[in-house]
């Protein structure tokens, strides 16, 4: 299994609400990353592209493949791949996306912070 593992806490008091909205805007930005590596993750038969999957529990997220061969593909760098596909497939978005991710987890919290 390969994954990319995200999470945020801080000493703020966090309310029910507060933890929930944090929550949902984690799953919307690992969703995004989640989309963003199935463009470019290898392709053979699609069953790699299938395994993926997010994980959030509370302020701790994941984005996953589940295949036997997810870590090997995500890091053999001299493997071969279609055209626009390749390894690092899971870092590659997660780094290039990193601001996209933190402005959808920031939406509904910056809405309910404002009152």
């Amino acid at each position: 299994m390969q994954y990319t593992r995200f999470s945020f806490s801080g000493r703020r008091q966090w309310t029910t609400r507060g933890r929930r909205l944090a929550s949902d805007g984690l799953r919307r930005g690992l969703e995004h990353v989640l989309a963003e590596s199935r463009k470019i993750v290898p392709l053979d038969e699609g069953t790699l592209e299938r395994s993926g999957r997010v994980d959030v529990d509370g302020l701790n997220g994941a984005v996953s493949y589940d295949t036997v061969y997810a870590r090997r593909q995500h890091e053999e760098l001299t493997w071969k791949h279609l055209p626009g596909r390749s390894a690092k497939y899971l870092e590659i978005p997660m780094n290039r996306e990193r601001d996209v991710v933190l402005r959808l987890m920031a939406v509904d919290l910056r809405r309910w912070l404002r009152g």
